[in-house]
């Protein structure tokens, strides 16, 4: 079973279709590249798969589960809350331009979201946190630092 599944994906903005029957199939462990031309819609794709942008047609199914999806004006929006929530919990980007708030440290700003959104205890998103620091390299002492201390890298 795939762990996500798009189909024939479709998003326009008035006449000028950006995404034109997108599919993707993707396992638990697989890493996916979007390669393509500034504007070829990349980042619409990956908007439009976390419902931060409205595609206008197509299926998708995270985990096994068909996301119930439903037409409005502006296109495809998802049926509910809380199957939004479950999606943008399962799902996560970095984006091309980042913000970071610059009073709080590295750890603070990666624990505000789940902490007030999810509503996850103090301590176990900051281990979490921690954990996913160490995940993508960054040392320990990263975790105390603001963000102007670090590389753009860093802050992705």
């Amino acid at each position: 079973m795939y762990k996500l599944t798009i189909d024939g994906l479709h998003k326009s903005y008035g006449d000028n279709k950006v995404l034109k029957g997108v599919s993707l199939k993707a396992s638990s462990g697989d890493v996916i590249c979007l390669i393509g031309a500034s504007g070829s819609g990349k980042s619409t794709f990956l908007r439009c798969i976390n419902f931060l942008e409205q595609p206008n047609d197509g299926a998708m199914s995270l985990d096994g589960k068909q996301v119930r999806m439903v037409s409005d004006k502006d296109g495809m929006r998802v049926a509910d809350a809380d199957e939004l929530q479950r999606i943008r919990t399962r799902l996560a980007m970095v984006f091309q331009h980042f913000n970071l708030w610059a009073h709080m440290t590295v750890l603070e700003n990666i624990t505000m979201a789940p902490r007030r959104v999810l509503g996850v205890p103090k301590a176990e998103a900051e281990a979490r946190a921690r954990k996913y620091l160490e995940k993508v390299g960054l040392p320990e002492r990263v975790a105390d630092q603001y963000p102007a201390f670090l590389s753009g890298g860093q802050q992705q």
